[in-house]
């Protein structure tokens, strides 16, 4: 007899909906007390269903995802507002339930239903929860979960555009100091993202805030007594000016005293690793065909010094590359 009671399997549908309700639950009880029996099962439930949305998204140890109910699982979770519960409500789940819901967001910013990425149509309408999802970093509980979502999400150039120009740009330059290595870490993997993967957009930005951009980046960034900090921050600057995208960019930089002093002060640097990155923004410089007189002059007041130290400025393994582009360096500045 006990068969014909058995319930029905759940659809990817029925999934999404019951957990919608359960974070609907928590946000209409977002005082109770975590003692609360009621409350207590539904972020058990809660738990229990975003691990199935991870497990149809993803696939388990037995079986692949199945495309179809992918697609009727991202259909209804951007119907009404799930994503947004999800995001806002992640302070209160608990550890493995917020891993969970990372990796479910993050696969959702990949799902196609009919040829279209829809979490970037969700998002253009919901710009705000990128908000929440930058100042995530303030917060050590939930940055690294809220930092993960915040590099899938802009995958989507124009919610990368979004994050570009807001005023969270600058708080990049603070979150990428914090004194937790994990969180700092992650806001230095996000703020290279966004400077590097949507090219047009990056270019367009670059431009556009050049002044105060370039000013952060060089007083706070590259001349930071942490070495982490100072090595990432020459090698995303190498990135950013030898991407021709920034053609324009590059010339302005290198057109400038200021910078060139920068650089020169980082080709001494006690770390090999970062006198190497220095090298490779240095050597723009040098190229210049057009090199405005002050930074002639700067490098001629010095040409003796950075000649006797390209002579014996060598890595550790072969490079034909690096030697070519060394000894171009030293004929430009012996040319001056």
């Amino acid at each position: 007899m006990k068969g014909l009671f058995k319930s029905k399997p759940r659809t990817p549908v029925d999934v999404v909906r019951q957990t919608r309700e359960n974070l609907a639950y928590l946000d209409l009880n977002s005082g109770s007390r975590g003692g609360d029996a009621k409350r207590e099962e539904k972020m058990a439930e809660l738990s229990k269903n975003i691990r199935e949305l991870k497990s149809i998204l993803y696939g388990n140890g037995e079986s692949e995802p199945v495309t179809e109910a992918c697609v009727q699982l991202t259909q209804e979770f951007f119907r009404e507002n799930t994503l947004r519960l999800l995001i806002v409500h992640l302070p209160k789940l608990n550890l493995e339930t917020r891993k969970d819901a990372t990796q479910v967001v993050a696969n959702l910013q990949r799902q196609q239903v009919s040829s279209k990425i829809v979490a970037s149509e969700y998002l253009e309408s919901n710009k705000d929860l990128l908000d929440i999802l930058v100042s995530g970093y303030e917060n050590m509980d939930i940055a690294l979960h809220y930092g993960a979502m915040l590099r899938e999400c802009i995958r989507h150039q124009s919610i990368a555009r979004y994050v570009l120009e807001s005023e969270h740009m600058k708080k990049f330059f603070d979150y990428i100091q914090l004194p937790n290595f994990d969180i700092a870490s992650d806001a230095s993997a996000t703020f290279k993202e966004l400077l590097t993967r949507h090219k047009a957009t990056v270019a367009e930005f670059l431009s556009n805030n050049y002044d105060w951009f370039f000013e952060e980046f060089n007083s706070r960034l590259l001349s930071s007594t942490n070495y982490i900090t100072k090595r990432q921050a020459i090698k995303l600057l190498g990135d950013m000016l030898l991407d021709r995208s920034n053609a324009a960019v590059m010339m302005r930089y290198v057109s400038s005293k200021d910078n060139l002093m920068i650089l020169m002060n980082l080709l001494r640097d006690s770390s090999k690793n970062i006198q190497i990155e220095a090298f490779h923004v240095f050597k723009l410089f040098a190229a210049n065909k057009n090199k405005p007189a002050e930074v002639v002059n700067i490098l001629v007041t010095n040409r003796s010094k950075l000649l006797r130290f390209f002579a014996g400025f060598k890595i550790d393994k072969e490079d034909e590359q690096f030697e070519a582009d060394k000894e171009q360096v030293i004929k430009e500045i012996s040319a001056l």
